[in-house]
Parts: structure tokens; C-alpha cells; sequence
């Protein structure tokens, strides 16, 4: 489910904290990269939960209001399109989502003011006006609420940011990576699901990928252990064609994404050499300057001919060169 530039991503923050502390057990180092990543699983399941939860809130308030002394009409016969939304019921009964839910041991007891005030943010919404107005009632109008809501008001909710960023500070640059899983895991499901249905998968397994035939843990241990274990050779190549650069006075981030492109050209025989330089330049524009993009782009652009040359990247497939 995750990107390959999601895993590049990740296998570059892990250098970066590797370089950075003077760490010498690569192994050590691996090993927490591995970690890292897999938690964005434990991120995803939360958020699934949240949707859960809202309509939890929703149920109970729907209850509370029927106890009043005076209830209004529509208190004694409130709607249940909300609360019985399809795809919110995929999800609750769902048996890979309830156990990593029990795994995680989830609980957003203490968190019920954050959930009044997401419930009654989203009350006030023209999507939930227009959803619960509407005489559609069907699976794919649940669906398409469901997702508007999440990409709309969810994906970007700061009281949820916040509240994550308390949880687990990994989770800041991961939030924007499952917001996308979960619009493609709703976007995914189906009338016919059971509570059998499985969840996706964080990594992609071998044979999944069409473009690649490794597997994505292996994909990124090898471009971790090989970017360290080449490194020397990496730098002496960039300093040959960095003019006026000493390797030394090279941002360190671009260092890093200089031998991570490298890496990939040399030693990965199934990635095309375009899709290696369009990664990478679009990686820096992520975390690097502009000037550091324009700067990552032209060296690359001089190193791919300088090998092509050599021939030091090898790729094995047709049109991969290119």
C-alpha cells in the first residue's frame, strides 16, 4: 500500500538520523527504520477508528437525546443514515481492523471533548447537510460522503494533528501518507464485503509491483545498507562533478538523496533510470531547497552520462536505460 517514494522517503529520514548521531551498527539502524515504518500501520488503524468513533458519538447522542424530558421530533425519531452509514460498518465489524484495533488497545474514552467537537464541526457541514437531506440511500452515496469527509475535514484536522503529535512524534510526517491509504482503502471497498474481507497490506510482496520484482522490505534494506556501505565511492563520484563544491559544504540532506540516486542507478537493475532521477528530484523539492532541487537535477543529469559511459548502470530490462 505504501508508495515506493513513501519507502524512499522513509529509508532517507533513517540515514539522515544515522549520519547524523555517528552511529556505527547499521544493523541497529536498520532495524528502527524497519520499526518506523511499520508504525504508520499502527497510524492507519487509528484513523480508521476515528471514523468508527465519530459515529459511536453520534449513536450515543442520538440516545441522549430520546431521554430527554421534552425531546423534539426529530430527537424521537432522528435520522439513521448517519449512523448506519455502510462503510462505517464495513469497517467496525471487520476482523483484521478489530484485531490490530484490540492490538493497539484503542481507546478514546478520555478523548470524548474531541470527539464532541469533531461531531458538531461536521453536523455543521454542507456535505453532511446535503448527505443527510438527500433521498439517496445506497452504498455508493455512503461511500462518497465517508471519503469527502475524511479528505475534507478529517485529512487536515489540526485537533487531530495535535493529538497525534502527543502520541508519537513519528506521526507528524506520516499523517499526510495514511490520509492517502485510507482514501484508497475506502475507495476499495465493496457491497459484497464480509467481516473476512482483508485489510491492505502496508508493503507491497513479490510479484505485486509490475515495474519491479523486489519485494518493499527488501527494497528498502538493500538501498539503506548499500547507500552506508558505498558511501566513500558515492561521495568521490559527486565531488568529481560538483564544480566549486566540496562534498563537505554540500547540504547534508542532498548529500544523502545524491547517494541514494546513485545507489539506485548502480545496484538496482530492475529500476529505470528515468524513474530514479524523477524521484529523486521530486523527493527534493519535498525536503530541500529550490536552489538544492535545480543543483540535485544538473549533477544527477552529468552523473547518469558519466556512468552510461563507464558502463557502471546496468539494467536488465528493455527500455530501462532511458
Amino acid at each position: 500500500m505504501l508508495s515506493r517514494r513513501v519507502l524512499r522517503i522513509k529509508v532517507m529520514q533513517a540515514l539522515y538520523a544515522f549520519y547524523q548521531s555517528g552511529e556505527d551498527r547499521m544493523d541497529r539502524a536498520e532495524k528502527q527504520m524497519m520499526l518506523n515504518t511499520e508504525r504508520i500501520y499502527d497510524l492507519f488503524i487509528h484513523q480508521l477508528s476515528v471514523l468508527v468513533e465519530i459515529i459511536e458519538f453520534a449513536r450515543k447522542n442520538m440516545e441522549t437525546g430520546k431521554q430527554k424530558y421534552f425531546p423534539t421530533d426529530e430527537e424521537k425519531n432522528p435520522s439513521l443514515k448517519f449512523t448506519e452509514n455502510r462503510i462505517i460498518a464495513i469497517i467496525e465489524n471487520n476482523n483484521a481492523y478489530r484485531r490490530h484495533f484490540d492490538a493497539l488497545r484503542i481507546n478514546w474514552s478520555e478523548e470524548q471533548d474531541l470527539f464532541r467537537k469533531l461531531y458538531l464541526q461536521i453536523r455543521e457541514t454542507d456535505e453532511y447537510k446535503t448527505y443527510m437531506s438527500s433521498e439517496k440511500n445506497n452504498f455508493e452515496e455512503d461511500r462518497r460522503f465517508i471519503i469527502t469527509l475524511f479528505r475534507d475535514f478529517l485529512a487536515d484536522n489540526q485537533q487531530l494533528q495535535q493529538y497525534y503529535e502527543e502520541k508519537n512524534i513519528f506521526w507528524v510526517d506520516d499523517y499526510d501518507i495514511v490520509s492517502y491509504m485510507i482514501i484508497k482503502t475506502l475507495n476499495g471497498f465493496s457491497v459484497k464485503m464480509d467481516e473476512f474481507a482483508p485489510l491492505p497490506d502496508l508493503f507491497i510482496k513479490p510479484g505485486e509491483n509490475e515495474d519491479d520484482e523486489m519485494e518493499d522490505k527488501a527494497f528498502m534494506k538493500d538501498l539503506f545498507r548499500k547507500t552506508i556501505v558505498n558511501t566513500q565511492k558515492y561521495d568521490e563520484l559527486i565531488a568529481a562533478k560538483a564544480e566549486h563544491w566540496e562534498i563537505e559544504r554540500i547540504a547534508l540532506m542532498d548529500t544523502i538523496l545524491l547517494r541514494m540516486a546513485l545507489c539506485e542507478l548502480m545496484s538496482f537493475t530492475s529500476i529505470p533510470v528515468k524513474v530514479t532521477l524523477n524521484e529523486y528530484i521530486e523527493i527534493s523539492k519535498m525536503y530541500s531547497s529550490a536552489k538544492s532541487k535545480v543543483f540535485i537535477n544538473g549533477l544527477l543529469d552529468k552523473l547518469i552520462t558519466q556512468l552510461k559511459e563507464e558502463q557502471k548502470i546496468r539494467k536488465t530490462g528493455r527500455g530501462l536505460m532511458e
